[in-house]
């Protein structure tokens, strides 16, 4: 089966299921004024209550790095994913000042969105590939060309697959890209920051 993130987890009942369900890792997004949103308190009350094998990813775009580091420290995270535009020198920060691993986002619009990942090599532990939609951040449920995160792949840094996944695509992604690891929000909800548990279900038995 393949890696699984479940991003956008707001409530312990979704984090439950998703860690019963066997997923590689949870996602909580700390970008203020965007639908899934979570205070570092009530992220923190939530990744206590999941398994230590699973990772806890926290989402942050163009915050300042001690803030950063201070809030993955006070709420248990394992990995620190950076989604606007953070510099190399940015991530390279990150990585010597902290004990966490690092995702840095590329939002794929056109091949020229990928010319700068070579750039990240050794720099950050990932990369993640999500749809460009003009002022949405994320989480836009529409998937981009996948012949971009197969040029992607080229570059030698573990790709994590985002953009409009759902049960119904999944499959096909795995088959063109077999990515290292998914990343799938959206596509699981039956509100925006609210799982919906039978297509939680339905996708991780798309991959098994």
């Amino acid at each position: 089966m393949s890696n699984i993130k479940i991003c956008g987890i707001t409530n312990v009942n979704d984090a439950k299921k998703v860690a019963e369900l066997g997923a590689w890792a949870a996602g909580f997004i700390f970008v203020p004024d965007t639908p899934r949103y979570i205070t570092p308190y009530n992220a923190k009350n939530i990744i206590q209550t999941l398994p230590k094998d699973i990772l806890k990813f926290g989402v942050f775009k163009d915050c300042n790095i001690k803030d950063v580091i201070n809030i993955a420290k006070y709420t248990g995270l394992t990995t620190i994913q950076l989604h606007g535009k953070e510099s190399v020198k940015y991530c390279k920060q990150i990585k010597e000042n902290s004990e966490f691993s690092t995702v840095k986002v590329f939002r794929i619009k056109n091949r020229q969105s990928i010319q700068n990942i070579s750039y990240y090599k050794d720099i950050t532990d990932y990369i993640l590939l999500d749809s460009y939609t003009k002022g949405l951040a994320g989480g836009t449920g529409k998937p981009f060309n996948w012949k971009m995160a197969l040029e992607a792949k080229k570059f030698g840094i573990p790709i994590i697959l985002a953009g409009g996944l759902n049960p119904n695509n999944i499959n096909n992604a795995y088959n063109q890209v077999k990515p290292y690891a998914f990343d799938v929000s959206s596509g699981v909800e039956k509100s925006k920051g609210i799982k919906d548990h039978h297509k939680l279900e339905n996708i991780f038995s798309e991959l098994i």
